[in-house]
């Protein structure tokens, strides 16, 4: 945010104080000022619907909970204001478990239209940014760094917006999206999240989306992670899938990152689909993925390690190259009805892919 935004802001708040502004004062957005120092949670818990808690530069150390809906919390950048762990114990329980950021609904009800904004999370052992139980949740301009698991970190959700985010050396996924993080059910289907026009850079995994249907991963540069982009399915019902993944820019994510006990270890894996259907793969440029894991390759359909298959998928007009062992993998029967179609590339496996 530039300090002509901020003189704006603070204008408008003048000429609402002054009476200038008509509407009564119950439906006036209000703007809370946080500087260097100061509490960002007293300016949240007394925020209400519509207020927006402004940022100043500096760095912040504490961990900060949302649970009012409709409330923006904004930075004046993320080169300028940045929230790191408090040392000793947090006063709240989004940093008693080790995030930064928590915007948190309930079981019962989603928590809706929260924003939060232009400001770096960095050095938290969980998240930067977790999310539960949200409706209309906007991250944007937000650099969630060097934390311990995810990025940015989601469950029980459904239409967020993650846009022009960077998300870089965090322990697990720099983004991580699931219909729960712990238990075991049927997918969950989202109603249109965007991820969009992120850097995810230098994590083990740059996108996972586990258990989700109807959702879009577009306009992505994703490097320098184990794996680029992971879709993530099983046997539950309903399936994972009926997404996309279209339009990225999917390069060299060849770090190397040891097996797990689900996985195998990761390492030049572009593109993965596993116990995914429906789903659309289209328009990606994906490049100089290169590694010898069951699941290296530029664009890879793999059946998960449950044994649920990749089914009616369709990988089309992608452009693929020096992806090694292939730039198209499939290791699925024929007979799961996976298409794929006007792809730009030299060497597939099995052969006649391309």
């Amino acid at each position: 945010m530039t300090k002509r935004h901020i003189a704006l802001l603070l204008s408008a708040v003048a000429l609402v104080g002054s009476g200038v502004a008509a509407a009564p004062p119950i439906s006036v957005p209000r703007l809370h000022l946080v500087h260097s120092g100061q509490s960002i949670q007293k300016a949240v818990d007394a925020a209400e619907p519509g207020d927006t808690v402004l940022l100043m530069p500096g760095t912040y150390h504490e961990s900060v909970k949302i649970a009012k809906r409709g409330v923006t919390l904004r930075g004046a950048g993320p080169e300028t204001t940045v929230l790191e762990p408090a040392a000793g114990t947090s006063s709240n329980d989004c940093g008693k478990r080790g995030n930064g950021i928590c915007v948190a609904g309930t079981k019962n009800k989603r928590l809706k239209d929260v924003t939060v904004a232009d400001l770096t999370v960095t050095g938290y052992s969980r998240a930067g940014v977790m999310a539960v139980g949200t409706d209309g949740l906007t991250v944007q301009h937000v650099a969630a760094v060097k934390n311990g698991l995810w990025g940015f970190a989601e469950e029980r959700s459904r239409r967020s917006t993650y846009r022009q985010n960077l998300a870089r050396g965090n322990g697990d996924a720099g983004l991580f999206l699931a219909n729960t993080i712990t238990a075991e059910q049927g997918a969950l289907d989202t109603d249109g999240t965007l991820i969009a026009q992120n850097r995810l850079e230098d994590n083990r995994i740059g996108v996972t989306v586990r258990r989700l249907r109807d959702l879009a991963v577009a306009g992505n540069y994703v490097t320098g992670n184990c794996t680029g982009v992971f879709v993530v399915g099983d046997e539950n019902k309903p399936r994972a899938g009926a997404l996309s993944v279209r339009d990225n820019l999917v390069a060299k994510n060849n770090k190397y990152c040891p097996k797990t006990a689900r996985l195998p270890y990761l390492q030049g894996s572009g593109i993965v689909l596993t116990g995914a259907e429906d789903t659309e793969v289209t328009r990606n440029t994906v490049l100089g993925n290169s590694g010898r894991s069951p699941l290296s390759g530029g664009i890879v359909l793999f059946k998960s390690f449950v044994g649920a298959a990749n089914e009616r998928n369709r990988v089309s007009g992608n452009a693929l190259q020096d992806n090694s062992p292939a730039d198209l993998v499939n290791q699925e029967s024929t007979k799961r009805g996976n298409t794929f179609q006007q792809n730009s590339c030299r060497a597939s496996k099995p052969a006649g892919l391309c």
